[in-house]
């Protein structure tokens, strides 16, 4: 993501609507969303079966963990952990099928902003407990 520092703080750019890795989100359904978590937080495991994510920092620092769910996918099965936030302005991009969910790390409340290419629809979304067994996914270390 392009950040522009100065002596007053910072502005930053999660994205373009129409380029980069949103340039293929419709226009007319194209969301962007906030949600703000407390340290320690863990929000996890959810995914959706037509939704893609783009997800942004921009606050804090986030825990994120991925995991695959497409059984068709050569990746079906692999976890990833990827360390996002005022530290690491990256953006995720999230596509249908792909479990996700964050831990707030550090000792400040945590802010991602995230872009998607349809508008919310509980009935798109499917949730998996963050401490399943299936997963098996180490919320505490990650030696990363």
């Amino acid at each position: 993501m392009k950040l522009w520092p100065d002596d007053r703080g910072y502005f930053l750019e999660l994205a373009r609507i129409g380029q980069g890795l949103v340039s293929q989100f419709p226009t007319g359904s194209t969301q962007l969303s906030a949600a703000l978590s407390y340290p320690g937080t863990i929000k996890a495991f959810h995914f959706h079966q037509q939704q893609t994510d783009l997800w942004g920092v921009v606050a804090g620092m986030f825990q994120v963990a991925l995991v695959d769910l497409r059984p068709e996918s050569p990746t079906y099965g692999a976890r990833n952990t990827m360390y996002i936030g005022t530290l690491r302005p990256w953006q995720i991009l999230i596509p249908p099928g792909v479990g996700h969910g964050y831990k707030v790390i550090g000792d400040k409340a945590a802010m991602l902003v995230y872009v998607t290419d349809r508008f919310y629809n509980p009935e798109d979304e499917g949730r998996i407990p963050y401490d399943d067994a299936r997963i098996n996914y180490d919320w505490e270390l990650q030696h990363k």
